[in-house]
């Protein structure tokens, strides 16, 4: 059996997902314009500079002091009512194309993403991939401790590739990974078939350096026409508002990391 994996930012959508979320929050008065142009500048920093491990080290520390507290059905039942609508017109028609042309070469198809695993699976559902291997929360009592059992990036992402493999029988030779970044290099070396796409300055020099497939990606469309017949819809107004606004506390913590990043940076 082979199998098809997948980054999701920058890869299979147009944006980085936490950027996308934002405009949805400043639409609703939730954040304020300078502080929804500080996150859009911090993201943009992020792009350019690359992501070391010391950078997604520090992404990771921030991050868990964000989530202590939350509920998690509520934080499911949000993502799967928001999620369509914030990456729709950001998904690429040539990664939903690979994706099918892998099912229907009988592999298997993974999304591979360092978000959390909460955001991952809803749209793995909507993209028809077979799972998942995401950033997954520690949850004691239905609540987020403010701890992580698995951060999914860099080398971590290859291991549980590798562990994935071992456990139901994918032949990582004869199989696929896609990528936007040079982070995601062990995620590439751990395949057969390891494809850049769209990639970062580092990136494509090592692909050009060993001849590695590079595709560009230009064709973002619109999900929502196509899986409207099976998009699932809020049961009721008011619990739909009441997971909204915490979608809106989840993107502020993103953006508010991103731009707590970008100031270390500067200092250091």
């Amino acid at each position: 059996m082979e199998a098809a994996f997948f980054d999701l930012d920058k890869t299979i959508i147009s944006k980085s997902s936490s950027l996308a979320l934002s405009r949805p929050m400043y639409r609703a008065g939730m954040v304020s314009r300078g502080q929804l142009l500080r996150g859009a500048y911090a993201q943009l920093v992020y792009l350019l500079v690359g992501a070391d491990e010391k950078k997604m080290e520090r992404l990771k520390d921030g991050l868990l002091a964000l989530t202590k507290g939350w509920d998690r059905q509520q934080v499911e039942q949000l993502v799967q009512d928001v999620i369509i609508e914030v990456i729709d017109p950001f998904v690429y028609q040539e990664a939903l194309d690979l994706m099918a042309l892998h099912r229907e070469e009988r592999r298997r198809v993974y999304i591979v993403s360092s978000s959390p695993e909460e955001v991952v699976r809803p749209l793995a559902r909507h993209f028809g991939a077979n799972g998942v291997i995401a950033t997954r929360a520690r949850i004691v009592d239905g609540r987020y401790t403010g701890e992580l059992e698995f951060y999914c990036a860099g080398e971590a992402k290859a291991l549980a590739i590798k562990d994935l493999a071992a456990r139901v029988g994918i032949d990582l030779e004869g199989s696929y990974a896609y990528s936007d970044s040079a982070s995601d290099l062990p995620m590439l070396e751990a395949v057969g078939h390891p494809v850049a796409v769209n990639p970062d300055r580092d990136l494509r020099r090592e692909a050009e350096g060993r001849g590695w497939d590079i595709r560009e990606f230009r064709r973002p469309v619109r999900l929502r026409s196509r899986i409207a017949s099976v998009a699932t819809r809020p049961r009721n107004q008011v619990a739909a508002g009441a997971v909204a606004a915490l979608a809106v506390a989840l993107v502020f913590g993103w953006v508010v990391l991103r731009s707590r990043l970008a100031g270390r940076r500067r200092r250091d």
